[in-house]
């Protein structure tokens, strides 16, 4: 059932604080590694377990958020799962042990799981269908400025607040978007009577699909490469490989950040017309995920390649947020909530295994007496080919539903 559009202000707003909150969590742990590391003598397996446990738990809450939105409606949802993420910014802040941490940060994942997805879920209800790749593309710029504040300006904060008043900050904010979600957004006629005829075996038909299966290993290698990199390896990246210091590896990191706003922006504003030339979002994300590649090679070639190649690693990989929508649109209407939650579910299981074998692998790597510079080379090179071959299966194949 569509209605009346409600004002975009009532209804994006409050979502894009809710997702700009959540990217901002998804990636300050690449900032503040540094500060982890020296505090409790972590290691590089260490680390990126404690910093993947916000993507295993937001894994894990996937598919009932997705059909938790499409019974109850994306405000009460997001709403009330981001009380769960303010307690555990709280936890955070005064954990002492690696264990402590990862609970926290675990909980974190948990409760802005629904940020985007909630969003996605609202757009799809009160807009229709061509609106949808320009509404993607402004949540993702929430996103991409969520992760912008987490590089130099948070690096410039931590002397100040240190990590641990960050994240009580955090905590407030977190209380205050849910309050905004809460007060603000319209219950759509729809939420008032889902939850009686929500089909569970809905979703094992989505996991039975072939074409969820085609675009599943792009969610996950690109999408999730890209977070596992944005939110932990860069800068360490950075740092052994081009040499650089904190500041400047974090004013690189900003720039992909900056690349991933310039990116969204560009398909906001660009996407509607683009589709009525006949470039639909399928072609906008193929096109996106090959230059994705080619700059990953560069920057291992060039020891960094300085900051016009990461900000063009950020533009491009801004193309694949539209694998949401691609995927959605091949289910009805009534499972959009199921199917962009499938999707998120592969892209974090994604993020996951990649932060985490992206540790173990430089832990291994150094312990052949291989330099860090070489292992961090490697690391990354061996994700460009796993993302080359998860790219093939979409080449040619753009239609067709489930």
């Amino acid at each position: 059932m569509k209605s009346a559009a409600v004002p975009w202000a009532r209804l994006f707003l409050p979502f894009a604080a809710g997702y700009y909150l959540s990217y901002l969590l998804r990636t300050v742990n690449a900032v503040i590694s540094p500060d982890l590391t020296r505090e409790l003598g972590l290691s590089a397996a260490d680390l990126g377990l404690l910093t993947g446990a916000y993507f295993f738990s937001f894994a894990v809450a996937q598919i009932p958020v997705g059909v938790a939105l499409d019974r109850y409606g994306p405000r009460r949802v997001e709403a009330s799962l981001l009380v769960l993420a303010a307690i555990g910014a709280l936890l955070f802040a005064f954990g002492q042990t690696l264990l402590q941490l990862a609970v926290a940060r675990a909980l974190i994942g948990f409760g802005v799981s629904a940020c985007l997805m909630a969003a996605l879920k609202a757009f799809s209800q009160w807009y229709p269908p061509q609106h949808y790749a320009s509404m993607t593309g402004q949540i993702m710029a929430a996103g991409a400025l969520g992760a912008i504040s987490s590089t130099l300006p948070l690096e410039l904060a931590l002397p100040l607040f240190g990590w641990r008043g960050v994240f009580v900050a955090v905590a407030l904010a977190g209380v205050a978007i849910l309050l905004l979600i809460a007060v603000l957004v319209p219950d759509h006629p729809d939420d008032r009577h889902s939850g009686a005829h929500a089909d569970d075996q809905s979703v094992a038909t989505i996991f039975r699909s072939p074409v969820f299966w085609r675009f599943a290993p792009q969610a996950a290698l690109f999408g999730g490469g890209l977070m596992a990199m944005q939110s932990l390896w860069s800068l360490p990246f950075l740092t052994s490989v081009a040499g650089l210091d904190r500041m400047l590896a974090a004013e690189h990191l900003m720039a992909v950040n900056l690349g991933m706003l310039a990116g969204q922006l560009s398909i906001a504003a660009v996407a509607a017309r683009l589709l009525r030339h006949g470039v639909t979002p399928q072609l906008m994300m193929e096109a996106g995920l090959a230059l994705v590649v080619g700059i990953e090679a560069a920057i291992i070639v060039l020891a960094g390649g300085g900051l016009a190649l990461w900000f063009l690693w950020g533009v491009a990989s801004a193309t694949s947020a539209q694998v949401y929508g691609v995927v959605a649109s091949r289910f009805p209407q009534s499972l959009s909530g199921r199917a962009a939650t499938a999707v998120n579910l592969m892209a974090f299981i994604g993020a996951f295994a990649v932060q985490w074998g992206y540790g173990v692998a430089i832990d291994l790597l150094e312990g052949m007496s291989l330099s860090t510079a070489t292992a961090h080379r490697i690391t990354l090179g061996s994700l460009a080919i796993l993302q080359g071959a998860a790219f093939l299966p979409l080449i040619g194949k753009r239609n067709g539903r489930h």
